[in-house]
């Protein structure tokens, strides 16, 4: 049994690190189609605090987390860990 690591994605948020399957920008149509989809499976999870999103974490279960910090930043925290 693999070890829960979690990981900070801003204002006291935190996910499960280990059922991350992507940290990306939210910029492009095809993000922003993904967002909308999770939106209406009520699969979204809007960590913001109602900040401009700047990163889309896609979880294995289907989950989509929006975070304010940028992608860089969730990523380097990720590899710290």
């Amino acid at each position: 049994m693999e070890k829960i690591q979690f990981l900070n994605i801003g204002y006291g948020n935190v996910v499960s690190a280990n059922r991350i399957i992507a940290i990306i920008s939210p910029d492009s149509a095809p993000i922003k189609r993904i967002v909308q989809d999770a939106k209406e499976k009520n699969t979204l999870i809007d960590a913001t605090y109602g900040r401009k999103t700047r990163c889309v974490i896609i979880m294995d279960d289907g989950h989509v987390v929006l975070s304010s910090n940028m992608p860089e930043t969730i990523g380097g925290r990720l590899s710290a860990e």
